[in-house]
């Protein structure tokens, strides 16, 4: 007998076993589908077990010594590219966010330093215009009012005149004789 046909034939009646462990759970019930099938697999993976250390007595060490680089090799790249890829997205967004920050901070403070110079000074030249001529417009109305009442007042020669005409009287006999006239109104009314 060849040995590869007998594992062959072996496997082959292994996988008929674990088929009829799915029937049996459709058919009869979960638990003892579900018992019948773990007992067929437990004993097919000491049976692969032994069958490996049959043909090649260091299987078992170079399997886990190959599965444990591969492990190790595929943790070690994602690990190392992660913190890579992590630390370069870091940088690169702290660079390009500090460039874009003072790019934009110096050229919005130029523009906005331009703009506004600009425009304030405009306003504030408007502004100041303005209320210059707007006072100077209510200082010359005061002048003019001021200048109509010196206009309405009596001149010195004007008053000279009257008290002239008044004869010469001493202002004290006026006060008395207007004094004396409004005692008599008085009396009277």
């Amino acid at each position: 007998m060849n040995p590869n046909r007998v594992d062959f034939i072996i496997d082959l009646s292994y996988g008929v076993v674990l088929f009829l462990s799915i029937v049996l759970i459709l058919t009869v019930g979960t638990s003892v589908g579900i018992a019948f099938g773990l007992g067929a697999l437990v004993s097919y993976i000491i049976h692969v077990v032994w069958k490996m250390a049959r043909f090649d007595p260091e299987w078992m060490t170079k399997e886990v010594t190959e599965n444990i680089e591969e492990t190790l090799t595929e943790e070690v790249t994602e690990s190392v590219g992660e913190q890579v890829s992590e630390e370069v997205r870091e940088n690169v967004r702290e660079q390009v966010t500090e460039e874009v920050t003072e790019s934009v901070e110096e050229r919005v403070a130029e523009e906005v330093t331009e703009s506004v110079g600009e425009k304030v000074t405009q306003e504030v030249t408007e502004n100041v215009e303005e209320t210059l001529s707007e006072e100077i417009e209510s200082i010359v109305e005061q002048l003019r009012a001021v200048n109509e009442r010196i206009d309405r007042r009596p001149r010195k020669d004007e008053i000279e005149e009257q008290v002239g005409e008044e004869g010469g009287r001493p202002a004290d006999e006026r006060r008395d004789e207007t004094e004396s006239n409004a005692e008599s109104g008085d009396e009277t009314g």
